[in-house]
Parts: structure tokens; sequence; C-alpha cells
């Protein structure tokens, strides 16, 4: 397993452990606007060193002030070091070469066939979704399984089931969900730039979206 595969399939496990370390507090929980910036970095083609390089500078510059008038308690603050060091670093995109799994097939499969289970359960509306799913577990013979492909796969696979729950969802979550958001946003609006913002709603929206319909995420970046 090389570091590039190691780092890519751990990039929020990384992002989380290196926040909590420069913040000094190892039980300090992410929120999900959090969960939701990072997601949009990844997806941004963000590198993780970039990110947790920006983390540090954050945190260098905060350390550095005379007055510290709060504490960290959100990886929005380091938002815009983060977007710097992603404009500064040679390459902006995850290797393209297909690299040895960090995942048995073993592992693969009891992840695929366990989210088919949970967006079985969720309703009959995703059984599709469930029946793709199973389908990708069963072509998983070996330890060698193209991981590209079968992240290619699973991103359409989430976007069908997406737009199905944005048709059910009523639209009394949906004003709450942005009502939650715009409180949880306005200290940072700010800090960041429209094109960040707009990634930013779009993620937490998805997530909360998810979370209230009970289904899971089904990119390979959630197998821990």
């Amino acid at each position: 397993m090389t570091d590039g595969a190691l780092n890519y399939f751990n990039y929020f496990t990384e992002i989380e452990e290196h926040f909590q370390r420069a913040r000094g507090t190892s039980l300090f929980l992410l929120s999900p606007l959090d969960w939701a910036l990072i997601e949009s970095w990844k997806n941004a083609g963000v590198p993780l060193e970039a990110v947790l390089r920006g983390i540090d500078v954050a945190f260098e510059n905060w350390r550095g002030r005379k007055v510290k008038t709060q504490k960290i308690n959100s990886l929005a603050f380091c938002a815009q070091a983060v977007l710097t060091e992603a404009q500064q670093a040679a390459t902006g995109t995850m290797p393209g070469e297909p690299a040895s799994s960090p995942y048995t097939a073993a592992e693969l499969r009891a992840y695929l066939d366990g989210n088919a289970a949970a967006v079985r359960e969720a309703g009959a509306t995703y059984g599709e979704i469930a029946v793709a799913l199973g389908r990708l577990s069963a072509e998983i013979q070996n330890d060698a399984a193209d991981l590209e492909r079968l992240e290619q796969y699973l991103t359409v696979l989430e976007e069908k089931m997406l737009a199905l729950a944005r048709a059910s969802q009523p639209e009394d979550d949906l004003l709450e969900a942005r009502r939650d958001l715009e409180t949880a946003l306005r200290p940072y609006r700010s800090k960041m730039s429209a094109p960040q913002l707009a990634m930013l709603e779009k993620q937490y929206l998805e997530r909360r979206l998810l979370e209230r319909q009970k289904l899971p995420r089904l990119s390979l970046f959630y197998l821990r």
C-alpha cells in the first residue's frame, strides 16, 4: 500500500486528527459544518497535505495574535489558509495512476453489503440503489479491486440516491436545514470565497438530507 493511497482513503480521519492535535484537545468533536467543509475540499481535489498545512498556518497565526478573542472551534476558521495552501500546491488532484488497494476484498464486500442493507431499510424508493450495491459487491473477487472504477460507480449511485431523497424531502425540513446552515456559517462568511461557500452549503445540505432519511454515504472515503 502506497502512502498516497493511504492518505487518499483516510482523508477525513487524518484532517480530523490533525485539527484535534493542533487545537490540543483530542476529545473535540467536529460539527456537521466541519464535516461538510472537509467533503467540499475532497470533492474540489484539495490535496491532503495542503489541508494539513493550512490548519497549521491558521493556528500559528492565531497563536501569534497579541489578543485572542476566541478559541478556534471550527475548521471554517482555517478555510482561507487551506485555500492559500491549495493554490500554492504544485498539483491539486489526487494521483491518477491506479494504486494498490488499502482494503481487502472481504472489507470492500462487507462495506458494500452493509450499505445495501441500510439503503434497503430506508424504503422501497431506494430498492434499485440497493440492488446495484449488491451487484458491485458480488463483482469483487480478489484484493486487486479497481478502486477508481468502484468509486466512480458509487458516486453515480449516490447522486441518484440524493435525487430520490430530495424528491421526498418535506419543505419544512429543507427550511430548517437552511436556517441551521445560515446560523453555523454566519461567523465565517467574510473569511470564505463565494465558490467555497456554495460548495460548503451543498455538502452540508446533502449530509443533513441523508442523515434525516437514514441513508449512508456510499463513497469509499467513509470506509474506515
